[in-house]
């Protein structure tokens, strides 16, 4: 498989453009390329460009040979709205989300996070989980790179969401209608997922306020790290291009 990197800057016909310097580390230094080698470089703004690598100095260079404007991105658009996990889950649910297919993922603070995330910390690990979807984009082949929005707490999250004319969907064990009951979206999908522990009452009654139906995944309790993902990858064989 040829690699493929990365690029935040708009890449055009005939360039020859310095890697950034974590992908040109990563040639280099872990995948050991080397002058002629071919890669495949994506700025975000669909397709991909065909390249072969320069080495200059310190710096490595790619030329752009040959643009391949094929999309990768599903017909069925779901934003992921996930309640912060304990631990780095989180990194693991932005990288399978991507993997996927969503195209966004909106990190929650709920009352029952473990992790409390706030100032100069929050921002990094915002800023971490923008690079975990990155390198997901550049192993799974996706050409435009999701958002990754900052943390919001719960309630800044549903002012935004019930302003949203598409399908407001909640996970929950206790909810009575499944999936496969509900008719196919006529837009872009938001799924919100609670912490461990679930959401408090308060919170709840909040989210039905903002306009989110309560669904099921079956009769079997399922972490909050995996009852996102099964919950994309059914969305998906139902309504996307699974």
């Amino acid at each position: 498989m040829i690699p493929r990197f990365h690029c935040s800057f708009p890449l055009a016909p005939g360039a020859v453009v310095e890697l950034p310097a974590e992908a040109a580390h990563h040639a280099v230094k872990v995948l050991r390329l080397a002058e002629g080698d071919r890669v495949i470089l994506f700025d975000g703004r669909g397709g991909n460009w065909q390249a072969r690598l320069a080495p200059a100095g310190k710096s490595v260079r790619a030329l752009l040979e040959a643009f391949d404007g094929t999309e990768r991105e599903p017909p069925l658009s779901i934003t992921l709205a996930q309640a912060l996990p304990a631990a780095d889950k989180m990194d693991w649910i932005v990288q399978k989300g991507v993997e996927l297919g969503v195209a966004a993922v909106r990190p929650v603070a709920a009352k029952r996070s473990v992790v409390r995330l706030s100032g100069e910390r929050m921002e990094r690990r915002v800023a971490h989980w923008r690079g975990v979807a990155v390198a997901a984009c550049e192993q799974s082949g996706r050409n435009r790179v999701p958002v990754v929005a900052p943390l919001v707490d719960l309630p800044q999250f549903l002012a935004a969401a019930g302003e949203d004319n598409g399908m407001l969907l909640l996970l929950s064990p206790h909810a009575e209608l499944g999936l496969r009951q509900l008719p196919p979206p006529a837009g872009p999908v938001t799924l919100l997922v609670g912490p461990e522990g679930g959401f408090e009452e308060s919170e709840l009654a909040g989210v039905a306020a903002a306009g989110f139906r309560q669904v099921s995944l079956g009769p079997r309790l399922l972490r909050t790290e995996t009852a996102g993902m099964a919950a994309i990858a059914a969305m998906m064989a139902l309504w996307g291009d699974f």
